[in-house]
């Protein structure tokens, strides 16, 4: 006779209760994982239509509008020295850019744009600024100030649909033009951002904006002072990228401070509207010394290769050498440069790590803790030439087509050693096969 024990064995439920959780958790990283890879496919805007841009570009533009009502501004300026300055400018700069590629956007776009430019004229906008400077509140307001009052009159059908906003241009490059004139005539190019403090990227975004002065007004006005001005900077450039420097003396107008990726990705963008073959000339350069030694991160370095210097307030802080800030502006550059490659890694690179998370029409980079850093994203991936004929610069091999593969190496092995775990521990949790018992008769 052959007895079977009809209960099975007792199952544990804390054991029960942990493999269901270590489930779950395997579920929520592999989507997680899943959705970065499916990400880093994203194409850049080199790759898309008008339509595809904007509409990618709308959700993020709802965010940050969200977030500057509720005071976003403010809490950037706690964080960087021109946070709030920033986050209005790009806005309003954004919807300037979307509205070109969709005209239908124009009211709404033009509306936005003229409320950020009001509040760049706040006390909260010029609160960080000298109100004794010249240009008023320094080069670096004056200089992103006047292109984006230069963006709204574009937008708006140039000076005859925009007269009083083209007037009030016309008085700020005036105003930017002889500060420049008498500070080439006392011996530098560059004038101050603060007190004592010269960086030579604002400096290139006030010239485009006499740039795009004349631009929209058919005029030459400043072509002379383009001439001697882009003479004085070619003369003081940094002696070992012989490109344009990070931070210059104030009275001479030499370098203090290297080239530095943060700095070039910014003024790179603005170079192309003031001298397309410099600026396309600069691009190769930048690229073949500040591009990602690491080919699985196709970022941009903040120091040229050799250089391991460490993260500051402008670069934010450093992960293999790589800046965050740079990585995301040079987007702006490539996509002026027709550098399909770049575009497409510093995009996919971009929405992969970013873990954007988009919710009720609003597109949220990092849970939305740092709306500059939205702001800048979408301001790069929007960008579109004002200034028309440009020339790209040569394509550049320094992003390997490949950059994505290590990634999938490095997330596969683990979710499937993730998933052996748990397949593991529920087979543990099952009872074993009762063993039959024999008794004698």
């Amino acid at each position: 006779m052959t007895d079977v024990t009809d209960e099975p064995p007792h199952r544990s439920p804390a054991g029960t209760t942990a493999a269901v959780l270590l489930t779950v958790a395997a579920v929520m990283v592999t989507g997680v994982v899943t959705l970065a890879t499916v990400r880093s496919h994203t194409p850049s805007p080199l790759e898309r239509t008008d339509a595809d841009v904007v509409a990618d570009a709308l959700p993020r533009l709802e965010f940050v509008r969200e977030a500057l009502h509720e005071g976003a501004g403010t809490a950037m300026q706690e964080l960087f020295p021109e946070g709030y300055f920033f986050t209005h400018a790009l806005y309003g700069l954004t919807w300037l850019s979307v509205a070109q590629r969709d005209p239908d956007l124009q009211d709404r776009a033009l509306r936005e744009a003229r409320w950020s430019l009001k509040r760049l004229y706040s006390p909260e906008g010029t609160g960080p600024f000298s109100s004794v400077a010249v240009p008023a509140y320094g080069v670096f307001h004056a200089g992103w100030s006047a292109w984006l009052r230069g963006q709204i009159v574009a937008v708006a059908g140039g000076p005859e649909q925009a007269p009083e906003e083209m007037a009030a241009l016309d008085a700020a490059a005036e105003e930017i033009a002889e500060a420049f004139e008498a500070s080439l005539a006392h011996g530098t190019p560059y004038l101050t951002s603060y007190p004592g403090q010269a960086w030579p990227v604002d400096n290139v975004v006030a010239m485009a904006a006499l740039r795009l002065r004349d631009h929209l007004a058919g005029e030459d006005r400043y072509a002379a002072l383009f001439r001697l001005w882009m003479t004085e900077v070619r003369a003081r450039l940094d002696p070992a990228t012989g490109l344009i420097p990070h931070r210059v003396d104030p009275v001479t107008g030499h370098p203090v401070e290297g080239a530095r990726g943060t700095s070039q990705t910014l003024l790179l963008r603005f170079l192309f509207e003031i001298d397309p073959e410099w600026a396309a000339a600069d691009y190769t350069v930048f690229r073949e010394l500040f591009a990602s030694e690491h080919a699985m991160l196709p970022g941009v370095r903040e120091y040229p290769r050799g250089n391991r210097s460490p993260g500051d307030v402008d670069s934010g802080p450093l992960i293999f050498g790589l800046s965050a800030s740079a990585s995301t502006v040079a987007l702006a550059g490539s996509i002026l440069a027709q550098d399909t490659a770049t575009a497409d890694a510093l995009t996919g690179f971009a929405e992969a790590t970013g873990m954007a998370v988009e919710w009720r029409g609003k597109r949220r980079y990092l849970g939305g803790v740092l709306p500059v850093g939205d702001a800048f994203l979408m301001w790069a991936l929007t960008t579109v030439p004002t200034v028309p004929d440009r020339i790209p610069a040569a394509p550049t091999t320094t992003v390997s087509p490949w950059w994505r593969v290590p990634w999938y190496a490095l997330t596969l092995l683990p979710i499937a050693a993730l998933w052996w775990i748990v397949l593991v521990r529920w087979r543990s949790l099952r009872p074993p096969r009762p063993v039959p018992e024999r008794s004698d008769p």
